[in-house]
């Protein structure tokens, strides 16, 4: 293998395997996360559904690579190496952050004129066009732990280690000052229908803030709403699973027999 074929390959983690003709799901993490947050919904949804869970750099088995701060950059990296898995249509789900980076990593390969994904699930995250002044990423090491443990993103019991809570306050504020300093262009939109899902007392967003996703796409929006803050995700995981399922077997039928790029 070639230096840059390893480097793509590093993007893309797979879990589980799947059936050979099912759907196939891309997972962004939020700010902080990784790969292996999906690892309980692959298992879940495996065989009939094959997840693919993005792994930015700078965590985990990327931990020595540089950190990249920027949306852009890590939609551009995620789409490279989505070329080597776009031999059948795929769906996106992102939550928080990886929201954003999957709507970017979409329109990205949509501009390209590339296959592009067929559905979007944006999960906790406000609509692109709905700005807040957050300035996390400018608070020293101790302000961010404090952000950590007031959205319940990291274990207590890791921040007590000094070597790792480096690590972690490094990578978060990386992803912070990806997320807190993104523009999305006027007018920007996917082709694809959009789901959302979000928590309803999520602080991260307000479900009117997620319901805004419907000016992001030439599509059909849905909204789902789920007890819960900002990772609801955890708390109603199986109610979110019985989702993501029923709306790719809709969307399984839809494009029975059809050739989508």
């Amino acid at each position: 293998m070639s230096r840059d074929m390893a480097a793509k390959s590093m993007w893309i983690q797979r879990f589980h395997g799947a059936a050979e003709g099912g759907a196939r799901l891309v997972c962004f993490p939020y700010a902080g996360g990784s790969a292996t947050y999906y690892f309980p919904l692959s298992a879940a949804l495996a065989p009939d559904v094959e997840v693919l869970a993005v792994q930015y750099p700078g965590r985990q088995e990327r931990r020595r690579e540089r950190r990249v701060d920027n949306v852009p950059d890590l939609a551009a990296g995620v789409a490279d190496a989505l070329l080597d898995h776009s031999d059948r249509p795929f769906a996106f789900f992102g939550h928080s952050m990886g929201a954003v980076v999957a709507f970017e990593t979409a329109r990205r390969l949509q501009s390209a004129g590339l296959r592009t994904p067929v559905h979007l699930f944006a999960s906790g995250r406000r609509a692109p066009s709905c700005r807040r002044s957050d300035r996390i990423h400018q608070r020293d090491d101790a302000g961010i732990v404090a952000e950590l443990l007031r959205m319940g993103a990291t274990s207590p019991q890791l921040l007590q280690d000094e070597e790792v809570r480096a690590s972690i306050v490094a990578t978060v504020r990386a992803d912070y000052r990806a997320i807190e300093t993104y523009t999305a262009e006027p007018g920007a939109t996917v082709r694809c229908p959009v789901t959302v899902l979000v928590g309803d007392a999520d602080p991260q967003t307000s479900v009117d803030e997620a319901a805004a996703w419907r000016h992001h796409t030439a599509g059909p929006c849905d909204v789902k709403v789920f007890p819960g803050g900002h990772f609801y995700l955890n708390t109603a995981r199986a109610e979110v699973i019985d989702t993501i399922r029923s709306t790719l077997s809709e969307m399984s039928v839809r494009l029975h027999g059809q050739e989508v790029v």
